[in-house]
């Protein structure tokens, strides 16, 4: 019988394990596959980090990432219905964008139905103002890399170089 029970502890912590795996191994994909390439190059830039960054400190807290979104969605949606329509959102946004909000290298990369597709979580063919802020968080938590100023983005961040202070891995990042 405690042979038994030892078993059945084995397979249960071996299926725990396996559980474990494959819900991280999920959330890495979903990481990698967030953001089109078009979009990350377009934000990526001086211009645009100047633009974000609106107390001029030479970093993009979240609080300033959160209210530049809160102005894009706003800018998107012209017809103030709190959503924006996925099958005209890509032939519309430059257009919408206007030169202030955003460079023409940003617009450019939201011009895209793929990262639209992205941006719409619950597939319902529009983009919510929720679904609009949860996907513009989860990029900025994904550049969020620093370990000495968590919580803000600088130039090392936004220029996707991984973070100025990120900790060495191995002896090939040395």
């Amino acid at each position: 019988m405690t042979t038994s029970k030892s078993h059945a502890r084995l397979i249960g912590f071996a299926a725990f394990m396996i559980t474990l795996v494959s819900a991280q191994s999920a959330a890495a994909d979903e990481v990698a596959s967030l953001a089109t390439g078009g979009y990350a190059a377009g934000l990526r830039s001086k211009e645009m980090m100047n633009i974000i960054d609106t107390d001029g400190d030479g970093m993009i807290s979240r609080a300033e990432w959160d209210a530049y979104q809160e102005k894009v969605f706003k800018a998107l949606d012209t017809h103030k219905r709190g959503r924006l329509n996925v099958a005209i959102f890509a032939s519309r946004t430059e257009m919408r964008m206007g030169s202030a909000l955003a460079t023409g290298g940003y617009a450019d990369g939201l011009r895209s139905a793929e990262l639209a597709h992205k941006i719409d979580a619950d597939g319902d063919g529009w983009i919510s103002h929720e679904e609009w802020m949860s996907y513009q968080g989860r990029i900025f938590d994904l550049m969020n890399t620093s370990i000495t100023h968590r919580g803000q983005l600088g130039a090392a961040e936004m220029f996707a170089t991984g973070g100025a202070d990120r900790p060495l891995n191995n002896e090939a990042d040395r």
